[in-house]
């Protein structure tokens, strides 16, 4: 019988993923090819404040995890395009829901830091039940 994966191991797979997920460059590549297949520097203008080293090197540990396509067309200048795989587009749809989870609890994040940062005690709050996955 297969094991089901463990992140909290070491060597586990699964972290890989998980860190590339956990990634800010990656998942802004992430969004910003959600909305369609774009050019090198089209996404280094859409991405503010990324190198282009940085972007270089996110991209092609996409396109190593089989999450964004390189396509080169033979022009002068060589044209490069990234666009999402169909893998990609099921890893955009989860990163498009931390989008608006992180758009509509921006408020509290920031009452909550402000809070913590004048050493004030966490702000009540309302705990929402969060319903368990069977493992």
């Amino acid at each position: 019988m297969l094991r089901r994966p463990d992140p909290f191991q070491a060597l586990c797979p699964t972290r890989r993923v998980l860190d590339r997920i956990g990634d800010t460059w990656a998942v802004l590549i992430l969004i910003a090819l959600d909305d369609g297949t774009l050019r090198f520097n089209e996404l280094r203008r859409r991405i503010e404040n990324i190198s282009q080293k940085m972007l270089s090197q996110t991209l092609k540990s996409l396109e190593r995890d089989g999450l964004v396509r390189r396509e080169v067309f033979p022009t002068v200048p060589v044209t490069v395009e990234y666009s999402l795989t169909e893998l990609g587009r099921t890893l955009s749809q989860t990163v498009h829901q931390l989008t608006l989870w992180a758009e509509a609890h921006i408020g509290e994040v920031e009452e909550a830091q402000r809070r913590y940062d004048r050493g004030l005690p966490p702000s009540a709050s309302v705990r929402i039940p969060v319903p368990l996955t069977p493992r």
